[in-house]
């Protein structure tokens, strides 16, 4: 059985979508049982473990390899499903990604659905990625012949929203690298509460900000707000905000981001909805304390390891917030709470759950 994995997303800048085809593509190759063969496309790329290096902001291979790339991606979406067999060659599953156009018509078309923030918040997209998304699912999602979604949430997300048939979707859950199970914290000068992902507005950072200006003199005094994450496309007024009122550390390199979790007092997120909400996991694996939206996969992910609130009640995130702080055995309990809780989202684990789903579509 030969399974292709569409890895574009590699060779250009992305968050989350890399993250998951990163390690995933990795831990499918070392679970794959022989006679099984993981390729992927449109070149081979083969991240492994910890030394390896995951670059969010760019292709791990030369500028001129990853234009190649680029490139044959490019003609075979311009050229159709003809080109796209012939570039495949003989594969018997092909997962794809939505920087595909076409569904191959030798081998078996499969997907994973990241989140349907499109079709639920338009207004928190670019057009471009709304017009992308809806494309995808017309193209790609409503033909697979099976598809993970990486929540039930997603799942039932997409089952409402794309009225796919719910016995196409399997639900596996992502997982967290290994360095955030036993990261080694980063030390500052002051206590810290963090926050990390893209600056954009679906990540909700004004109600952040709001609360975080609203908490009693003392505790800012005592910890600082640290935000991470490249800058997306908020508005300048937000932009001024996360520099003025934070520590702003812009894009941290995914090896030193384990330590400066583990580092933190505490995790906040206050997102207006996530697919499955990769820096929760990380978070929860690194021991660290998290305050959390009580909206879309985030319940799911955290269940009772967490403190859920309203993310557009600025005064319920603060409140929360000080309770947080306040309190050293509330943190505490967190922190052995995620810690079991994020057992479950092991890379191993999704691997093979995914290995059985590629050898049920192949038959």
């Amino acid at each position: 059985m030969r399974i292709t994995i569409d890895a574009t997303s590699l060779l250009v800048r992305s968050a989350g979508v890399k993250n998951y085809t990163y390690y995933w593509l990795a831990h499918l190759r070392r679970q794959a049982r022989p006679g099984e063969e993981i390729a992927g496309y449109p070149f081979e790329g083969r991240p492994e473990g910890p030394d390896a290096k995951l670059n969010h902001e760019a292709s791990p291979l030369s500028a001129w390899s990853t234009a190649l790339r680029l490139g044959l991606v490019y003609g075979v979406n311009r050229l159709g499903p003809s080109a796209l067999d012939t570039a495949l060659g003989r594969t018997d599953v092909f997962h794809a990604s939505n920087l595909v156009r076409h569904a191959p018509r030798r081998a078996k078309l499969t997907a994973t659905i990241h989140d349907l923030t499109a079709f639920l918040m338009p207004e928190l997209h670019t057009p471009a990625t709304v017009r992308a998304d809806r494309f995808f699912a017309e193209r790609i999602l409503k033909r697979a012949e099976g598809l993970i979604a990486v929540s039930e949430n997603t799942r039932q997300d997409a089952i409402r929203m794309l009225g796919i048939a719910p016995e196409r979707i399997t639900t596996i859950h992502s997982g967290v690298a290994e360095a955030y199970f036993d990261a080694v914290p980063v030390r500052r000068a002051k206590r810290y509460v963090l926050y990390v992902g893209s600056i954009e507005p679906r990540k909700n950072l004004p109600a952040l900000l709001d609360a975080w200006g609203s908490l009693r003199p003392d505790l800012r005094d005592a910890f600082e707000l640290v935000t991470a994450g490249p800058m997306g496309w908020a508005d300048q007024s937000i932009r001024d905000r996360i520099r003025a009122e934070t520590a702003y550390l812009g894009y941290v390199p995914e090896s030193e981001l384990p330590g400066l979790t583990a580092g933190a007092a505490a995790f906040v997120y206050p997102s207006l909805y996530e697919g499955f909400g990769f820096p929760v996991a990380q978070a929860m694996a690194a021991g660290v304390p998290v305050i959390t939206s009580n909206v879309s996969s985030l319940p799911e992910i955290a269940g009772e390891a967490a403190l859920l609130v309203d993310p557009r009640s600025s005064g319920e995130l603060a409140a929360a917030l000080t309770r947080l702080l306040e309190s050293e055995s509330l943190r505490g309990e967190l922190c052995r709470r995620g810690r079991a809780r994020a057992q479950s989202y092991r890379w191993e684990r999704c691997a093979a759950e995914s290995l059985e789903f590629f050898r049920r579509i192949a038959g």
